[in-house]
């Protein structure tokens, strides 16, 4: 896995590029103390770690450590990743919510597989997650459209996600009409809303460190349960 290095962008340096484009200045990989990580410590199954780094990464301030990056495919295989929120975590896998007609939605629809990548600067940690996806119950997805907020829902209900807008008026005035519905019918539920669940395959935990002697742990599943595996950084 690769080291993730914060690009000073206001620094320049002399560099090959072509005109009066020069390559920015790399300021030290990492700064501050970092966690140490010793894998012949880590607990049996993945989520357990996971749910310790993301306490961590909480702890010490990381702002938003829930959100991550999920890439999907479409049928041809062509990829496609955005930044969303982590709903929760468990031996059931990683949960994340839309609505099933957004591109993402349609996209698991026609290829029903992810991958999830979680990065926590401050700690030099990253974390991949990979498998297959599944559509929560009709009760659960439920569940997790009445806890967002009113102006989510709003414009949840829509289903509108990824379409083509003609201006942000149009917009204003079509989540203003769903919110005053919302205010008059406040159990109702928009029916693309979909909780979908990330059933791991292998789930991998990244440690960097200061002098490059990074710790790489995967964990991969199998009908026995979790084994794990060290890599070569």
């Amino acid at each position: 896995m690769d080291a993730l290095v914060p690009v000073a962008l206001g620094a320049r340096s002399r560099s090959a590029f072509p005109g009066e484009l020069s390559r920015p200045a790399q300021p030290p990989a990492y700064a501050g103390e970092l966690p140490g990580f010793d894998p012949s410590t880590a607990p049996d199954t993945p989520f357990e770690l996971f749910t310790e780094w993301l306490l961590k990464a909480l702890s010490a301030g990381v702002q938003e450590p829930h959100a991550m990056t999920l890439a999907t495919a479409d049928a041809s295989g062509d990829p496609t990743a955005r930044v969303l929120i982590l709903k929760d975590v468990s031996p059931e896998g990683w949960q994340f919510a839309s609505d099933a007609n957004s591109l993402k939605g349609r996209e698991l629809a026609a290829r029903p597989y992810a991958a999830l990548a979680f990065y926590w600067a401050p700690l030099a940690r990253q974390v991949r997650v990979r498998g297959p996806v599944v559509r929560e119950t009709p009760e659960l997805c439920a569940a997790d459209y009445l806890t967002r907020g009113a102006g989510a829902r709003a414009e949840a209900l829509l289903g509108r996600q990824s379409q083509p807008l003609a201006d942000l008026a149009e917009r204003d005035a079509q989540v203003e009409a769903s919110l005053m519905r919302i205010k008059s019918e406040p159990d109702l539920v928009a029916p693309g809303w979909t909780l979908y669940s990330v059933r791991p395959e292998s789930v991998e935990f990244w440690q960097g460190d200061k002098q490059r002697r990074h710790t790489w742990l995967v964990y991969l599943s199998s009908p026995d349960g979790w084994t794990k595996q060290m890599l070569w950084p």
